[in-house]
């Protein structure tokens, strides 16, 4: 056995099994009130060959931006319900997949950001936290910010910075992610560029934008664990600055190609993206027209540090930027939040980029490189893509 070879054994040993029947870990929800919803559910399930699919019914989440939030008494009766009944007889459920036409916000919540006094949270990272009461030694976070009316509350994600493949049955919860976009066909896109991302991978390079003007912080600290669980600040804005930084000299060791901003510019007029990290429109400098100019080779993954990036997925005319935007332009997974996620939510750009160039699915690296579950976190692409196994 030659040297290549033995690495690709080792690396097999050590990564998440490529397994045949990793289509058995996935089940696609389907909102059966929602064309859109159905459609882009059934060419998931017919591409990925999923058979575990949850029908329910509610209002379409894809027909009007309204429908996007749900009231905690209808999320309960019309998709917690039959989703929990489902789990119950399907123990080997790692995965969930959310379909446009599925509401994105769960309003009135026991968890999720304090807004005006009633809690808000992602369905998504609602969903990832199933079961997570039941567990012995999961812990709970308290988000007791200055300015509102009541705490909020999230789970320390148990997956945090983990070095070994998502199961529920090891973790607790699921990793939840999200096939949406403007339109269906974007969203129908996310799962095309995972699977050519897997069959023909093109070499790009990753950008990230730092905002020097936040300061550049400490790289040798990142990525930092939680300092405890009770929250009253955002963390400091130079620490995702210095995250960037030290995912820069990650990917510069591996041989990675990748761009390190620290200039004043927001920059724009890339082409050729494998991964995209920057403070979106927080950055002093925001172009809009630069943020859309950016286009992105399949397998692409981002974050921006952004409070409300994924706070709908239909066009604004004001406010944040949106990822919905990046998935317009070609990304294949992004994280975003749909409302006030705190700095502390922002995926690592350090462990998201190692674990997912290390042949982690998409799930798994923007998972481990988030620290909540339960909160208002949104993770957007088809989870079990793995275009570097």
């Amino acid at each position: 056995m030659n040297r290549s070879s033995i690495f690709t054994l080792l690396l097999l040993l050590r990564l998440p099994a490529a397994s045949a029947t990793i289509s058995d870990e996935i089940l696609i929800i389907v909102n059966d009130a929602s064309p859109t919803s159905k459609a882009v559910g059934m060419d998931y399930a017919g591409k990925r060959h999923v058979k575990n699919i949850l029908h329910v019914r509610c209002e379409d989440s894809a027909l009007r931006q309204k429908n996007e939030t749900i009231e905690l008494k209808t999320y309960a009766e019309q998709i917690e319900a039959p989703l929990r009944h489902f789990l119950q007889s399907h123990t080997s459920i790692n995965f969930i997949v959310t379909t446009k036409g599925v509401p994105i916000r769960i309003s009135g919540a026991p968890l999720g950001w304090a807004d005006a006094g009633t809690l808000k949270a992602s369905l998504d990272s609602y969903l990832a936290a199933f079961g997570y009461d039941k567990l012995a030694g999961a812990v709970k976070v308290e988000f007791k910010m200055p300015d509102s009316k009541v705490p909020g509350w999230a789970w320390e994600n148990r997956y945090w910075n983990a070095k070994i493949s998502f199961t529920h049955a090891k973790f607790g919860g699921y990793l939840v992610t999200r096939l949406d976009g403007y339109t269906q066909a974007d969203a129908l896109s996310l799962t095309a560029h995972a699977l050519a991302a897997e069959s023909h991978l093109v070499q790009g390079f990753v950008l990230l934008d730092v905002d020097a003007t936040r300061g550049l912080g400490d790289k040798t600290a990142q990525p930092a664990a939680l300092p405890g669980t009770v929250i009253t600040a955002e963390s400091a804005w130079d620490a995702w600055n210095a995250d960037m930084i030290h995912a820069h000299e990650e990917l510069v060791r591996r041989r990675v190609p990748d761009r390190l901003d620290l200039t004043e510019t927001f920059v724009g007029n890339q082409e050729n993206l494998i991964g995209y990290f920057s403070w979106g429109s927080n950055d002093a400098h925001f172009s809009q027209a630069a943020y859309r100019s950016l286009r992105f080779l399949p397998g692409a993954i981002a974050d921006t540090a952004v409070s409300t990036g994924g706070r709908s997925f239909f066009r604004q005319i004001e406010g944040q930027s949106m990822i919905a935007d990046l998935i317009a332009q070609g990304i294949t997974g992004v994280k975003g939040y749909t409302d006030e996620p705190l700095l502390q939510a922002v995926a690592s750009p350090t462990i998201a980029l190692d674990r997912y160039l290390s042949g982690f699915t998409l799930a798994e690296s923007l998972y481990a490189a988030s620290h909540f579950v339960g909160w208002t976190d949104i993770v957007i692409g088809d989870p079990i893509a793995r275009p570097y196994r």
